[in-house]
Formats: structure tokens, sequence, C-alpha cells
């Protein structure tokens, strides 16, 4: 490959690009609550509970624009590698098998991902590409893939989610019972919530960007890696999104 100067630039354009869509989706996220708000206290739990599936869809794909702009920082902090090396680093595997696998589910909304897809695609080979897209390799980012991915949110997850909309507005609301017990978990355990609001407000989200680059010791799998939702305890988020653990 021997445009390396327009993969920085694109890899640069994506930064910005998914620093703008998570923060609009995220202020639309924010308004959708009032709404469904609404429908709690006219009683209709049942379009409430549509409208908060598709909020967690909204959070899920805000999460995975994050992850996905801290891969493309990664690579640029390190893009020398990506220039001297002719066979593909390990450290950056995982990295740039998730942008070619999100490259096609992203695209439409990020444009530059496709050229950075295309470009990675011909430095290290359409068989490495065409791996990566069907994850036989198992270097795609495991948060990334259930965040895109296209299944229903859970029952709880719903019910948690209303039950923090009702105390947020002040409504009074009676949870499905047989979900909540069902799952073990009642009214005082709840799933854990951060405010992301503060971030917005200063000017977007403090993950990544084209100048931060990340310490030496960086490794994205374990920076993402799951934890166990114990201990849940009820947070405000007045003007937050609930953060998926």
């Amino acid at each position: 490959m021997s445009n390396y100067t327009k993969l920085k630039t694109n890899l640069k354009l994506a930064i910005q690009r998914l620093k703008l869509l998570e923060k609009k989706k995220t202020e639309l996220s924010l308004k959708s609550r009032r709404e469904i708000a609404d429908y709690i206290q006219a009683n209709k739990a049942d379009r409430a509970r549509i409208r908060v599936e598709h909020i967690i869809r909204e959070d899920n794909y805000v999460e995975a624009m994050e992850m996905l702009e801290m891969f493309c920082d990664l690579l640029l902090a390190r893009f020398g590698l990506i220039e001297k090396m002719k066979e593909l680093d390990p450290g950056l595997d995982e990295a740039i098998g998730t942008l070619i696998w999100a490259s096609p589910r992203v695209s439409n909304d990020i444009t530059e991902f496709k050229l950075i897809g295309d470009a990675f695609c011909h430095k290290y080979g359409k068989k490495y590409a065409d791996a990566c897209k069907a994850d036989t390799l198992n270097n795609v980012n495991e948060k990334v893939k259930r965040r895109l991915g296209l299944e229903p949110p859970p029952k709880l997850l719903v019910e948690q989610y209303l039950i923090e909309i009702a105390k947020n507005f002040n409504i009074p609301y009676e949870p499905d019972q047989s979900v909540m017990l069902r799952s073990g978990l009642y009214d005082e355990e709840l799933i854990s919530l951060k405010d992301k609001t503060n971030e917005y407000r200063n000017g977007g989200n403090n993950n990544g960007g084209a100048g931060g680059g990340f310490p030496a010791g960086f490794e994205p799998t374990s920076d993402f890696s799951d934890k166990a939702p114990i201990g849940f305890k009820p947070v405000s988020f007045k003007n937050s999104r609930i953060k998926l653990d």
C-alpha cells in the first residue's frame, strides 16, 4: 500500500465524525426520555417499552462508536508500525480486524470507514479482510460485536430503563413483576448508571481523539473486557444515558 497519507487522513476524519455522531445520538436519546415518561404517566407502558428498546439500541450504537473511535486513535498513535511493517503487527490485529468487521455496519453514517476497510484490505490482503468480516480469526472486539448486534434487548434491561426514567421524572411506575422476579432483581437492585452529560457539555467525549494517542502499555482487549453485573445499585441519571458495562 502506497497511500499511507490518505489512510491517516481518513482515520482522523473518522474520529471527528464519530464524535459528532456520538453527541447527536446521545442528545436525541436524552430527549426521548421525556416522551417515554409521558407514556408512563398516561399508563401506556407497552408503548413506553417499545420506545425504550429504541433508546437501548441507540445507546449500544453510541458505545460502539466510542470504542471504534478509540481503535482509530490507537492506529494513529502506532501508525509507524503500519507504514514500516509489511506483515500485520500482532498488537494492531484487534483494532484493524474490528474496523474491517464494523465497516459495512457503520459506513452509512461514517463514510470514511469503507475507505479505511478498503485500505487495510489492500495492505494485508483480501483473504485477511474477508476473514475479519466473517470473524473467523476471533480478532473482532466482543463488545463491539454485541453493541452492533441485532438482537432485541433483554426484558429485564427494558424494565430497568423504565424504572430509572420514571424515578428521574418522579412518576409512579410498577414494573412487570414477572420479569423482575424471574431475574432475581427488584426495585433496590437496579443496573448501574453512569452520567455522560458533562462530557458533551464540555465539547464532546474525552475518549480518543486524533491528538491524544495511547500510553505505551495500552491494550484494547483488557480495556474493553466485560465486567460482571455484581452489586447493582440505583444512581440518578438525570440527563444521562445508561452505560452497559
